[in-house]
């Protein structure tokens, strides 16, 4: 994972938690049928990095098709598999961001396909319906929560209660709640104890809701750089360096 590799060449010492399992959705060539003529779409949007592991090869290598990109993670992901991103958020890396891009304001009459997890956001299609484009989504996976045995769950549950644990990274909503969902009694008394560092309000909020008391660490976005750069201020506020 390449968050914990860059944490541990801080110093940091990390447990790897999987709370949800991504897969495959569906026969692609089926998928593919159903979508019919890509050219046919002004703009075909990918929602995430896994939106592309999983439906990138619905492209089929051609490269004059107008893509965006729902933040950098799934922008890399684009280039690395030979594709140019044309649209893709300014300063906030989120639905919003992304929405108020200059090509993305006036859609009327525009056909946008969206390629998409199950269960996501539905802000990018709504928002774009109400532009007055003709919205197709291709939901190529699924997270399914992770499952974990009682004794794999009392070996966090140790290492929170020793305090080498201090901190829960939570890069999502689904990932926060699936993380809580999981938990014994005894492990949400940990994880109410440790700072939980997430990206942006509406995770946070959403984790509120739920019932997370626990202190949070707020980052600039889900991207790994920035989740560790909330760190170390936390760090560095903690330790009055």
């Amino acid at each position: 994972m390449p968050l914990c590799r860059l944490l541990e060449s801080y110093g940091a010492t990390t447990l790897r938690l999987p709370a949800v399992e991504i897969k495959a959705l569906k026969d692609r060539r089926v998928m593919a049928e159903q979508l019919g003529v890509l050219e046919n779409f002004d703009v075909i949007l990918f929602t995430s990095a896994n939106a592309v592991r999983f439906g990138v090869s619905f492209l089929d290598q051609k490269r004059d098709l107008t893509l965006a990109a729902l933040g950098p993670a799934t922008s890399r992901a684009l280039n690395q598999a030979g594709y140019r991103v044309a649209i893709q958020p300014g300063e906030s890396f989120d639905s919003e961001g992304l929405l108020s891009h200059p090509r993305l304001e006036r859609v009327a009459g525009h056909r946008i396909l969206i390629i998409k997890g199950t269960h996501g956001r539905d802000l990018l299609q709504q928002e774009l319906t109400g532009r007055g484009a003709t919205v197709v989504c291709a939901e190529v996976y699924e997270r399914v929560p992770a499952t974990f045995s009682g004794a794999a769950l009392e070996v966090v549950q140790e290492r929170f209660a020793s305090g080498e644990m201090q901190v829960i990274t939570a890069t999502s909503l689904e990932i926060g709640a699936a993380l809580l969902k999981l938990a014994s009694l005894g492990l949400r008394s940990e994880f109410e104890r440790a700072h939980w560092l997430v990206p942006g309000e509406r995770v946070a909020s959403g984790l509120r809701e739920l019932g997370l008391k626990a202190p949070l660490l707020h980052a600039d976005s889900a991207e790994d750089q920035d989740l560790v750069a909330a760190l170390i201020r936390w760090r560095s506020s903690v330790s009055g360096a």
